[in-house]
């Protein structure tokens, strides 16, 4: 919300300066962003007259103009701007005036002296764009100091507002804010109801009564449209970021700026029957204000007649109702829309307006008669015309019920550390308006109808805290008594999997549990579940699996000179299924992401790609957690977004727990990678408990190592060979080593593997017939299990 400091010293008399209103405002909650002037530091530049305005003799766009600047004082300048004329009113900056940062002096343009300078609102640093010189109004007295006569002694305060305080969206909930806390109670400028002068009526149907509760409608007709808004309303919305346009729609923005209650204008003359508030059908079109047509969805409710949609409710006029230059008949609106309605359906149309900011996040839904009497006496008042009957369409039974909420003195005194007299609290309470009546123990409160954000005790609580002053609330150290945590030894903590991938290279990252779709599709079959009022297209689906948002920031980082780019992230996926808990399953998952190299720079050695083995030996790091490395195996995979032979499904006891591999190329292309990456993703409950260790006496006797060559297919994974030969050699096979892998065109589909097999006992010393036997063993059940044959 962007304001100007004068526009609230109007509304609540103070002797704050900007800066202190802005402490004073972000010290309760509502957080200044910037503080700016509403002018450059210009000097000596005042109201003239333009007597006299002649062509230039040589230039095709100057002219040479004679201008009063009062008392008796005609000076010779010369001005490019095209709509300089005789008998305007502009800025004229004297000699020694300084100007966008220059100095004004007496000069020669084209042979011709010039006494001064005619400026344009940019000149002035009133805005960053202008057509042409200032024209003010003809009553604007010569000779007056323009930064007296704009007042522009004024700074403009930009507020960061949360999304619970849209009733602080206009001047008066700031005022009423600025008033409470400088103990004043606020009081609302009179606005007496417009009489009718005419008995014009045009009829409103609501279908959608849940949608909008209350429609207010009124017909103006004769408005001059050619009317030019006054100064004072130009400026007051230039300063808070509104061009001013025409005096309906300045009109509209203006009470929209006061009371943050959007308004809608329609050309009586353009609309068809009467107005009904329904839900549009599917790909229903509707040309808006900007020129672009849009097909609507079924979920968003508009204002149509009896021809279709005249506007999207809540955010958008439509071009076939819009007011024009040549418009002298109004329709004016003023709407409660359900923020629930209005909720997003501006994003799923790529659109952002003031309405739908406001109307999303909720308006007073006691504010739209006082709104279209404001506007409508402000109408008159500018461009004439007479005023029909307010019309209006209300479902009291949809309107918002605030409830009574209980505070206890008790409750307020523990939660803030402070005792906060009771008299102080009761006229916070009333200075908020929210109607306090003392009860035993406490008061009960009820929140008004411009704040939907106070529904509980602890909201109550709050209120007090930060109008009382959290300045005020000393510090104190929090005193609790220390425990001791219990936690199992078999348990794997999630500190314990962080460290472990960390020890290996990655860094921990935090991505939204709701992702883009497009994305998660190139990463799961598995349908995601939509939601209906997503922050952006890109946030539109809860993520079924946590590579959609780590491969978003990996290519993000990737693409910013990173060569190296390791990330892991623990978190939930969701699972549509009907039998779970609100049918949405929740999965916690670990999942990691490799991208380009896997060593940093460095003279010492070249740097390589990362590949498969770098990240399946991560996660085997990461299985170590256990102390159960025989209970987990890997098989080659099936995923459709892995490749084919550079990646593998991880087993728990042969149970399937996840994967590990590189991205198929396709896959990489697809997400936008020019890297080589890997990925893995696995149940958090697969490493959740771990083999606690138990005490096995050291052997004292020396170990036996056998080396074996076997000529074996190559669909049998190693790790077959070696899991058979321990369960083979039982306790004596302490490890077994592979040293030595051979392919080679005259072995056809089969390799050979070179093994190291270990043994060793803790009560004697193995003798060669125990090796021998063994090793006939191991080579017996190779043969018989695996077609193994040794090499010769």
């Amino acid at each position: 919300m962007i304001f100007n400091k004068q526009w609230i010293d109007e509304w609540v008399e103070n002797n704050l300066s900007a800066e202190q209103l802005s402490d004073m405002i972000t010290m309760a909650g509502l957080e200044v962003d910037s503080i700016s002037p509403v002018a450059d530091n210009f000097d000596k530049v005042v109201v003239g007259k333009v007597l006299e305005c002649v062509p230039h003799p040589d230039s095709d766009h100057m002219h040479v103009t004679k201008v009063d600047v009062g008392n008796g004082q005609v000076f010779q300048i010369v001005c490019g701007a095209h709509n300089c004329r005789e008998g305007l009113k502009v800025c004229c900056s004297l000699i020694g005036a300084h100007v966008n940062g220059i100095t004004i002096k007496k000069a020669k343009l084209r042979g011709v002296e010039s006494n001064g300078m005619l400026c344009s609102y940019k000149e002035l640093g009133m805005a960053d764009e202008s057509d042409g010189i200032v024209e003010l109004p003809e009553d604007a007295p010569l000779g007056m100091d323009i930064r007296e006569y704009f007042k522009l002694n004024d700074n403009v305060i930009d507020v960061d507002l949360t999304s619970n305080r849209p009733d602080c969206l206009g001047i008066c909930g700031i005022a009423r804010e600025v008033a409470v806390l400088l103990g004043k109670e606020f009081k609302y400028p009179e606005i007496k109801s417009v009489a009718s002068e005419i008995q014009d009526v045009f009829p409103v149907e609501v279908e959608d009564k849940d949608a909008c509760p209350r429609y207010i409608d009124r017909v103006i007709r004769g408005v001059n449209q050619k009317a030019k808004s006054p100064l004072w309303m130009v400026e007051k919305l230039r300063r808070c970021g509104i061009r001013s346009v025409s005096p309906i729609v300045d009109v509209t923005n203006y009470v929209m700026l006061e009371y943050s209650q959007p308004l809608h204008s329609f050309d009586l003359n353009k609309l068809n029957d009467k107005i009904v508030v329904r839900k549009a059908h599917k790909d229903e079109p509707i040309t808006v204000l900007s020129g672009e047509e849009i097909k609507l969805k079924d979920n968003t409710l508009i204002i149509a007649d009896n021809k279709g949609p005249v506007a999207l409710a809540g955010i958008f006029g439509g071009l076939n109702s819009g007011i024009d230059e040549n418009t002298t008949d109004v329709l004016l609106e003023s709407a409660f829309f359900s923020p629930d309605a209005i909720k997003g359906r501006a994003r799923q149309y790529g659109l952002d307006t003031d309405a739908s900011h406001r109307f999303e996040r909720g308006v007073d839904h006691d504010n739209q008669l006082r709104a279209m009497e404001r506007a409508t006496a402000l109408l008159i008042e500018i461009a004439g015309g007479k005023a029909g009957p307010v019309n209006e369409v209300v479902a009291q039974d949809k309107i918002p019920v605030h409830k009574p909420i209980t505070l206890r003195l008790s409750k307020l005194y523990k939660v803030l550390g402070e005792t906060i007299d009771e008299n102080t609290v009761y006229t916070i309470l009333k200075n908020l308006e929210l109607n306090p009546v003392k009860v035993d123990g406490g008061f009960t409160a009820v929140s008004p109808s411009f704040r939907f954000d106070i529904a509980i005790e602890e909201d109550l609580i709050e209120e007090v805290a930060r109008i009382y002053g959290y300045d005020n609330i000393p510090n104190a150290t929090p005193v609790s008594e220390l425990y001791m945590v219990h936690e199992k030894e078999e348990v794997v903590l999630d500190r314990q999997i962080k460290k472990a991938l960390v020890d290996v290279g990655y860094n921990e990252a935090i991505t939204y549990s709701f992702t883009d779709p497009k994305v998660l599709s190139e990463f799961s079959d598995i349908k995601p579940l939509m939601l209906t009022t997503p922050i952006s297209p890109e946030l539109s689906a809860m993520r079924t699996s946590l590579l959609a948002g780590l491969s978003i920031v990996a290519k993000y980082n990737a693409n910013r000179q990173q060569r190296k780019v390791r990330l892991f992230e623990q978190g939930l996926r969701y699972i549509i299924d009907k039998d779970a808990e609100n049918g949405v399953r929740q999965e916690a998952m670990i999942a990691g992401i490799s991208v380009g190299d896997i060593d940093d720079e460095s003279w010492t050695q070249k740097s390589r790609a990362v590949d498969f083995f770098d990240v399946k030996g991560d996660v085997e790091a990461l299985l170590a957690v256990t102390a159960d490395a025989d209970a987990y195996n890997f098989a080659r995979s099936n995923e459709k977004f892995l490749h084919p032979g550079q990646s593998a499904d991880i087993f728990k006891n042969g149970v399937k727990v996840g994967f590990v591999g590189m991205l198929h190329p396709l896959t990489a292309k697809a997400l936008g990678f020019k890297q080589h990456v890997a990925v893995f993703e696995l149940l958090r409950s697969a490493v959740e408990k771990r083999v606690v260790p138990v005490y096995h006496p050291i052997s004292k006797f020396p170990s036996v190592r056998r080396d074996f060559a076997f000529v074996i297919d190559k669909s049998v994974p190693v790790a077959s060979l070696t899991a058979l030969i321990k369960s083979v050699g039982g306790a004596i096979v302490q490890d077994v080593k592979i040293f030595d892998v051979f392919e080679d065109e005259s072995l056809g589909d089969k390799r050979s593997v070179a093994l190291g097999v270990i043994a060793q006992d803790v009560e004697h010393t193995l003798e060669d017939a125990q090796i021998d036997e063994l090793s006939s063993k191991i080579v017996e059940e190779a043969k018989n299990k695996f077609g193994a044959v040794l090499r010769s």
